[in-house]
């Protein structure tokens, strides 16, 4: 063989190896086969103790009820609460249905307690009831505070998982009672601090207690201006806070600023992300997020309401169309661009619906700054629409002249016309994009309901007006282009 043959061969060999370190290992099957070996329980145990709890909770999927229920006797408590920390409620539910009422009251008292309450929501409420009988008195009482709270306050997020001290404690106090509480909780890199009623005072960093001479007391330590939410506020209130701030916990009060728990950055996390899942759903013209494996029936009810109003406005248009039929008859080549008009008029009209329903989370908006809202957004589509129509009447008038065969001024008469109709759908557009969802506001509506499709077939209403309006005053009543 030779030297360049051996290379090549050497350069193959390494590039095969280098792909095959990439594959990522099939984990899930693994576990799988790991569960439905012949194993001991104590040697299935340690063998399952290497993979992570989200690894092991996605291969529950693939098991049979009764592989999961020898991974639930296998497992210890403290390993299958790592597992459940990774799978969404409703599954969570089904699965600690099936476990004995003993294991399954173990499994719940180690998840956080806002997970453990949502859990126990998707049980039966007769298993539900043995559960919570055998869960420790203060797990319990946590759980049924927890569960007190409707499900858009910001209470029923929180967790009672932290570190409460007095803020009148040394130094030297304080690090034993977190050493003390700490067997209990593990979210103890901020400290909070109350007053003897259990008022909150302020919050310490763990680094910063640590670091501290033992003699030092605590007010030293305390940031006072830490930030805070109430448990009753609404989370679409509080939304835009607590991504602001950026704090790995915040602390929860009731409404006689008595600390109740946190809020951790996970289940901000969480909020955001079904806030932005019902947002979408409802500028999609939907009532609620749908689910994989929903009825049928149930997913006709959500999406039936706004397609019925839209099926009404999408009449109009075709009414107003049929108005115009005149003009149609004498200029059919209008007909191929006005798919371009409404298009660009339902972007743009798109486009300031979520401008306007991203700004409206702001609750102090004078009537000015709505005002000044409005004008933007006319002023932004009316340019916008004046540079895309000047390279519509260019393009367009050239395609009609070279493609289509018309003398130069009626093609570029036409694209004037499209030009025309450009600016102006674009500008009402961008209006009407506004505009709905601040009517929506001051009637106490959720301007998101102000959906997507209904501003897109509102625009096309606009946009046939203007688009053939334009075409028989310019083109056939002035210019007598129709023949």
């Amino acid at each position: 063989m030779t030297k360049n043959n051996t290379e090549n061969m050497e350069l193959l060999l390494s590039e095969q190896t280098a792909a095959e370190s990439k594959i990522k290992p099939d984990y899930e099957s693994e576990i799988v086969s790991v569960i439905k070996g012949n194993l001991s329980p104590k040697a299935m145990q340690s063998r399952l103790e290497d993979y992570h709890g989200n690894d092991i909770a996605q291969a529950m999927e693939s098991l049979s009820t009764a592989e999961r229920k020898k991974l639930y006797r296998v497992c210890t408590v403290d390993m299958l609460a790592d597992v459940f920390e990774y799978i969404e409620e409703e599954d969570a539910g089904i699965y600690i249905d099936e476990m004995d009422i003993q294991k399954a009251a173990g499994v719940i008292s180690e998840l956080e307690t806002d997970t453990a309450a949502d859990v126990l929501h998707e049980i039966n409420k007769e298993k539900r009831g043995l559960i919570i009988d055998f869960l420790k008195p203060e797990i319990r009482d946590d759980i049924r505070l927890i569960a007190s709270f409707d499900d858009d306050e910001i209470g029923s997020r929180m967790t009672t998982n932290f570190i409460s001290i007095r803020e009148n404690l040394t130094v030297k106090e304080a690090m034993k009672e977190l050493i003390r509480q700490a067997k209990e909780n593990d979210n103890i890199s901020t400290l909070f601090t109350v007053d003897e009623h259990n008022e909150f005072y302020g919050a310490i960093d763990l680094k910063d207690l640590i670091t501290a001479d033992s003699i030092d007391s605590l007010d030293s330590l305390t940031t006072t201006s830490f930030p805070y939410v109430y448990a009753n506020e609404s989370i679409d209130d509080c939304i835009e806070k607590l991504k602001d701030y950026g704090e790995d916990f915040v602390p929860v009060l009731d409404n006689g600023n008595r600390l109740l728990g946190v809020i951790t950055a996970q289940s901000v996390i969480e909020v955001v992300d079904d806030e932005m899942g019902e947002d979408y759903a409802r500028l999609a013209g939907l009532i609620a997020e749908e689910d994989l494996n929903e009825p049928l029936l149930d997913s006709m009810r959500k999406r039936l309401p706004w397609l019925i109003v839209l099926l009404g406005l999408g009449i109009a248009v075709s009414g107003v169309v049929g108005i115009f039929e005149s003009v149609v008859a004498q200029l059919t080549l209008i007909m191929a661009f006005q798919s371009l008009i409404l298009d660009m008029a339902g972007n743009v009209g798109t486009q300031s619906l979520a401008v306007t329903i991203r700004v409206l989370t702001d609750e102090n908006l004078t009537f000015s700054q709505k005002l000044h809202l409005v004008l933007k957004e006319m002023r932004v589509g009316l340019f916008n629409g004046i540079l895309l129509s000047v390279v519509s009447v260019v393009f367009v008038g050239l395609y009609i002249m070279l493609f289509k065969q018309k003398a130069a001024l009626f093609s570029f008469s036409v694209s004037g016309c499209i030009g025309a109709s450009l600016v102006l759908a674009m500008l009402i557009s961008s209006a009407v994009g506004t505009l709905i969802p601040l009517f929506f506001k001051r009637i106490k509506v959720d301007p998101a309901v102000a959906s997507g499709p209904l501003i897109t077939t509102i625009n096309d209403l606009v946009a046939v007006v203007t688009y053939y309006g334009i075409s028989k005053i310019l083109l056939i009543d002035l210019l007598h282009l129709a023949g």
